[in-house]
């Protein structure tokens, strides 16, 4: 099959996906999002159930310029790809944070919200945006 083909096939069979399957990708909104963002505060932020919630790449690469290591350094940060579903219905982005002589830590972000993180993540400070 061309690289056409198979491109055009995948959207096709994404189209004709159950309506069930389409949930997952269009994000909580509302009522639902509210409840969902209040649940994931039992967990740390930037873990894969409390991802930083950011508004576009922008947002994510804004927020982590931000945040400052304990001796009042920035961070380096790399992203390292797309992961599975978060619990906001949104793919996440994870992201390796490191001040220096310390080891990576993963982060999670949730690009697809208006909305500007005023926490650290723990270990860190904040500036303000």
């Amino acid at each position: 099959m061309k690289p056409t083909l198979i491109a055009v096939a995948a959207a096709t069979a994404l189209l004709a996906a159950p309506p069930a399957l389409a949930q997952y990708f269009d994000g909580l909104k509302g009522k639902k999002l509210r409840t969902a963002i209040a649940a994931a505060q039992a967990h740390p932020l930037g873990s894969e159930k409390n991802p930083v919630r950011a508004r576009g790449p922008e947002g994510e690469r804004a927020y982590l310029a931000r945040l400052r290591c304990a001796d009042g350094s920035a961070p380096a940060f790399e992203r390292q790809g797309s992961t599975g579903i978060g619990p906001y219905h949104n793919i996440l982005d994870l992201y390796a944070v490191q001040c220096a002589g310390a080891a990576p830590l993963s982060v999670y972000i949730d690009m697809y919200h208006k909305h500007v993180e005023p926490a650290p993540l723990p270990g860190f400070t904040i500036v303000a945006p």
